[in-house]
């Protein structure tokens, strides 16, 4: 095999994943996506530390940053604008959930052409559908980009609507948490609210990023929970993550939202 494959294996190209590997018959992992430009990747402190923290959540050992950029740019040329999507599990492990006392993580690096995203998306914002499906409640898994992606496929099998850009998840006590495959931010007045996500959710680089632009934005920066009903009176909604950085929502449901701008500004102090 070549370098014009579209993944690594371990830093191979010739390698594959085993059957008994613990990601792919328990989801025991983690993962990342990232935008790579110049064959490094957008973020990446961010991105690797919140590898490393994620990894650590559930006991296995981060693959160190520079084999993971060792592996990046054998996969990615100098010139491509691509995604890159880094998996680790906990490796090889005999069966039973119990994982073997020593276990040798594996790592996957995939490349994926970078999505082709509207232009009307920029301009007039995104729709979202409200989901049925709710979220469970698990603490202890809380923000982590764990494999364990059922919910969100689930969730997404249930539009096929093209204008439909994404899904708003709720939990099950009816509080907002994210979307399907992005964070939310909700806007009120100079307040900028993103749910609390120490329940469940993901936390999302691009979240951790704008939590950290109040400054720049010139909004105080709350992080709390949030209801359906109280998101909908919302000034401003946007969604954000490591891909588009972040869209106007200019329809939840049925309910239709008046067009702002807090999407673009984040974007520009993003550097997207």
């Amino acid at each position: 095999m070549n370098r014009f494959n579209t993944y690594l294996v371990n830093g191979s190209f010739d390698q594959a994943i085993s059957p008994i590997d613990r990601g792919f018959a328990y989801g025991d992992g983690i993962f990342r996506t990232m935008l790579m430009r110049n064959s490094l990747p957008d973020h990446w402190p961010f991105h690797y530390q919140k590898l490393v923290a994620d990894c650590a959540a559930i006991g296995i050992v981060c693959p160190s940053a520079e084999l993971l950029i060792s592996d990046l740019q054998q996969l990615f040329a100098i010139d491509e604008i691509a995604v890159a999507k880094i998996v680790i599990t906990r490796g090889e492990g005999a069966r039973g959930y119990a994982p073997p006392a020593v276990t040798t993580p594996m790592r996957v690096v995939i490349k994926s052409p970078m999505p082709q995203y509207s232009v009307n998306h920029i301009v007039n914002g995104v729709n979202l559908h409200v989901c049925d499906i709710r979220l469970a409640h698990q603490p202890k898994l809380a923000g982590i980009k764990h494999l364990n992606r059922l919910e969100n496929v689930m969730a997404r099998m249930e539009w096929h609507d093209e204008h439909i850009f994404d899904g708003l998840l709720l939990d099950q006590l009816g509080n907002v948490i994210e979307c399907t495959m992005s964070n939310v931010f909700v806007r009120f007045g100079d307040t900028l609210i993103t749910p609390d996500l120490s329940l469940c959710g993901v936390a999302g680089i691009t979240r951790q990023h704008i939590l950290g632009l109040a400054d720049v934005l010139g909004l105080s920066m709350v992080v709390s929970h949030l209801t359906l009903e109280a998101l909908l009176k919302a000034d401003e909604v946007v969604i954000c993550n490591s891909l588009y950085g972040a869209f106007q929502v200019s329809q939840i449901g049925e309910v239709i939202m008046s067009k702002q701008h807090l999407a673009k500004t984040i974007r520009s102090a993003l550097k997207l």
